[in-house]
């Protein structure tokens, strides 16, 4: 079977399995769905922390980039901080971060038997930084992050809690075999999931 044909039937296979997950010529649909389906993800930082400064630290945070359902979000991953935390400290000192999403997370890779890392239970790689939301993003934020996250809301509050976002300059999507796709902020928010 030619590689066209093969991407085809895989493609096909997906869409016949639930008809939600897009097909892996679109990328940016791709990343988009990927991170609306994904409750937390992995965020590097370069570590600030005395005997790990200046080496990658990686860290489980919850994200949303909106309530969950077909509406697919705003593509924005919001996040739900507070300078306590070491990987917010790192922040403080040098703002850019990657991010990584997977479908490993959800149902989709184990009803198919894949291993989180075959790609074709795909995960995307966002590299930017992390800003605090300003007051006129806070309620969008709060709203995308307490509807998946309602302990969130019952935190401490003498932990100084704010809400943040992922500002992306860069994705990479790892959804087929053959190697990362690169899609740009441009196309990645100008697609309607």
């Amino acid at each position: 079977m030619s590689g066209a044909l093969l991407l085809c039937a895989v493609a096909l296979a997906l869409l016949a399995a639930g008809g939600a997950i897009p097909p892996p010529e679109e990328a940016a649909r791709m990343a988009r769905f990927v991170l609306h389906n994904c409750d937390w993800g992995a965020l590097a930082t370069l570590s600030a922390q005395e005997g790990l400064r200046g080496h990658p630290f990686a860290n489980i945070f919850s994200l949303s980039d909106g309530p969950p359902g077909p509406s697919g979000g705003s593509g924005v991953p919001y996040l739900y901080l507070t300078d306590m935390e070491i990987s917010v400290q790192d922040l403080e000192i040098n703002s850019n971060a990657s991010l990584t999403v997977s479908l490993a997370q959800t149902p989709y890779c184990k009803k198919h038997r894949y291993d989180p890392q075959n790609p074709l239970c795909a995960h995307i790689i966002f590299c930017g930084s992390i800003v605090k939301v300003n007051d006129s993003e806070a309620d969008l934020a709060k709203k995308a992050l307490f509807s998946r996250h309602p302990e969130m809301e019952s935190w401490p509050k003498d932990h100084n809690w704010f809400f943040a976002k992922f500002n992306i300059t860069n994705i990479w999507v790892l959804d087929y075999f053959g190697g990362l796709k690169i899609v740009t902020p441009e196309e990645y928010y100008s697609i309607k999931p």
